[in-house]
């Protein structure tokens, strides 16, 4: 199940969304389906929770907040599994895909598969982190 929220003026396609959501858990195999929340949020948002969090005072591209507790997803008895939620800079992401040269739905695309790797515990502060996170990133964009 995937909640979204959109908190910009932008036309996001919330079923476009909620199938690549759904197409990722289905290709990393989480069973039940957790619940995952997708908000889209403007530069000043993203840069004071970015701020608050991880101490950065800049705009990003997309921060993930992961539920998992010890390599599990929590969840309260008789309630689906919450993984968490990601949270995508809607103009960052028009930025990035103007200066890559592709859509705003591919990057949005990417920026959604990289934020629920994250909350499924990948990281890439090290190289070896960041190879196989890469990896992973190059295949979830051919299957969704």
């Amino acid at each position: 199940m995937t909640e979204i929220n959109n908190t910009t003026k932008a036309k996001i396609s919330t079923p476009l969304v909620k199938k690549l959501v759904a197409a990722f858990l289905c290709r990393m195999k989480l069973e039940p389906e957790p619940l995952v929340s997708i908000v889209f949020v403007g530069d000043k948002k993203i840069k004071q929770i970015n701020s608050k969090y991880r101490k950065r005072n800049r705009i990003t591209d997309v921060l993930a907040f992961s539920n998992l507790e010890g390599g599990q997803i929590a969840a309260p008895k008789g309630e689906p599994p919450y993984l968490g939620e990601v949270i995508i800079c809607y103009p960052q992401a028009k930025r990035q895909a103007k200066e890559q040269g592709h859509s705003v739905k591919k990057e949005v695309t990417i920026l959604l598969i990289h934020g629920l790797l994250h909350l499924l515990g990948y990281e890439h502060d090290k190289r070896s982190e960041r190879m196989i996170m890469q990896r992973l990133e190059k295949e979830l964009l051919v299957l969704v």
